[in-house]
């Protein structure tokens, strides 16, 4: 992915999760995912469970984090362990847990997303030009914008293919995507909401 320049006046911008499109940020609580029949409390914890494929002890303690910026918090203290592909996968890895919330909250994450109608969508940060936007002195925001083009593409998916409700979703395009030891295969949202209620698991990330 390339670096671009964003005229904010014309974008839809979102920088703190109580914003009016804050919901877009992987930082917004408020949209817990079922995996392989775990809740999973967030699409951030998820995504950063996508590092340590190889560690799934770790990957539960970057899962019982209570906040999404907990379990990216978790995760930096063991970097250095990072799966050494990181930087080619990442971004598929994003992908596939975007596509993921917007199955299974249609009506709130997927009802704001396409309520951005065709105006560009960039995360505005202060540090991150590469999965946000930096602000610049001409007024304009500059950076890759990986997560504002990634939402922008799942919108675009979704209005050109009515069809597609990502309720059942296939593998992510990501080398060894091992969650919690198991691999992931594919999730259907209705199949694995009963596997998780049945196995007394729906209301906790965690197994216990």
């Amino acid at each position: 992915m390339s670096k671009r320049k964003y005229d904010p006046r014309a974008c839809v911008v979102f920088r703190r999760t109580r914003d009016e499109f804050g919901a877009l940020s992987n930082m917004a609580a408020g949209f817990p995912l079922i995996v392989n029949a775990v809740r999973v409390r967030s699409s951030e914890a998820l995504y950063q469970s996508f590092r340590f494929p190889h560690l799934p002890e770790l990957q539960r303690e970057i899962l019982d984090q209570r906040s999404p910026m907990s379990a990216k918090m978790k995760s930096r203290r063991y970097r250095d362990q990072t799966r050494s592909d990181w930087t080619e996968v990442r971004v598929n890895a994003m992908r596939w847990c975007l596509r993921l919330k917007f199955g299974q909250h249609r009506d709130t994450f997927g009802a704001l997303l396409l309520s951005t109608a065709d105006r560009p969508i960039v995360e505005y940060s202060r540090r991150d030009a590469f999965w946000g936007a930096k602000p610049t002195a001409e007024g304009l925001l500059a950076g890759t914008n990986a997560l504002g083009r990634l939402l922008a593409e799942l919108r675009s998916e979704v209005r050109d293919h009515p069809e597609c409700t990502y309720g059942r979703i296939g593998s992510p395009a990501v080398p060894n995507a091992l969650f919690l030891a198991e691999p992931l295969t594919g999730v259907s949202y209705e199949r694995a909401r009963k596997e998780a209620a049945a196995q007394m698991r729906l209301p906790l990330t965690e197994t216990h």
